[in-house]
């Protein structure tokens, strides 16, 4: 495993790290999820990702009994929540002082933490001032209870605002923002962040690096059985495997297949070096339904030892990307 700085902080961060997202709590319970975490652990990684909305809670409740059955020593990782939809009350939800404070308060409940690493605002919230989700999060790393704080999908002019109100309050600001990003989702995180990485060293811990899978070349025949598009609540997803966009990226996974074979190693595995291969990626988050999966994935360090610029501009002939909106994912 290779390590990276979270952005300009002095955290460092594995170069491939865990998520928990659609798996735990619909695809895998404790001893899944321990297995999958433990492959994970042993290869390096020292980042496993989770948020508050995943599987409403039962995805941090499943972490945290995994993280006292592996008893690994607390400042060997680097944790995360993310706060944004922590249930149907009316201040359940958003970035208001309240529900950060008492959401946080809540998903170190579930997890058997005293503090998280990192916390992130999961998503902008346009009901409440920046200001106060700014003084808000300042106050939770002030408590102990994070190290530092960060933004999901938030775009560059409010990332900046945040950053004015920090500089101007003397609040702590945000380091790194949770964006979507693969050969597929670029715009935001390669021209619209572009100064943000020098102007205030954002760091980045990316995630969907395989488009939903897309990238991993299984839906190139079509949808698959075992497919995430086939777990009950994520039927939203068929839609981006069989639009006619989709099929387009399709035909340009079947483009790059040969590209992974001169290569010898997966369409996944080389998918994620392409990640790996941006210096404003600081970690890249990895999914995986089965502890099989994670070994593999954990792969792609090597591959992107193998990405010479010649075998780059190959890649960037065929995918010949035109500015597209980011997938609405949470």
């Amino acid at each position: 495993m290779k390590y990276r700085y979270l952005g300009k902080s002095g955290l460092k961060i594995s170069a491939l790290s865990f998520g928990s997202w659609v798996t735990f709590g619909n695809q895998a319970q404790v001893d899944k999820a321990y297995e999958m975490m433990k492959t994970a652990y042993e290869a390096g990684v020292n980042f496993f990702d989770n948020a508050e909305a995943y599987a409403s809670g039962e995805s941090e409740i499943i972490m945290g009994k995994v993280l006292k059955k592996a008893g690994w020593k607390r400042s060997d990782l680097v944790l995360s929540t993310k706060i944004f939809w922590g249930g149907d009350g009316p201040n359940d939800t958003g970035l208001s002082r309240k529900h950060i404070i008492e959401g946080l308060d809540a998903s170190l409940k579930r997890l058997g933490l005293d503090y998280v690493d990192l916390v992130y605002a999961h998503r902008p919230d346009i009901h409440t001032p920046i200001e106060e989700t700014v003084r808000a999060f300042d106050h939770v790393i002030n408590q102990g209870k994070a190290f530092y704080w960060g933004t999901s999908e938030w775009s560059a002019q409010q990332i900046t605002e945040a950053h004015a109100v920090a500089r101007q309050e003397h609040l702590v600001p945000p380091l790194m923002e949770q964006p979507q990003y693969n050969m597929f989702q670029r715009e935001r995180f390669e021209s619209e962040y572009a100064r943000l990485y020098d102007e205030f060293g954002l760091g980045t811990t990316i995630f969907s690096p395989l488009a939903s899978g897309l990238l991993t070349g299984k839906y190139n025949q079509g949808i698959p059985e075992d497919s995430r598009a086939n777990v009950e609540g994520f039927e939203w997803l068929r839609k981006q495997f069989t639009s006619e966009a989709a099929l387009e990226r399709i035909e340009k996974v079947s483009k790059l297949m040969p590209i992974a074979e001169d290569l010898s190693c997966s369409m996944a595995q080389l998918a994620l070096a392409w990640c790996l291969s941006n210096p404003n990626v600081s970690t890249v988050i990895t999914g995986a339904s089965r502890p099989s999966q994670v070994k593999e994935n954990m792969k792609a360090i090597e591959v992107a030892d193998k990405l010479s610029d010649d075998v780059l501009a190959q890649i960037e002939g065929i995918l010949d990307n035109k500015p597209s909106q980011p997938d609405d994912f949470r």
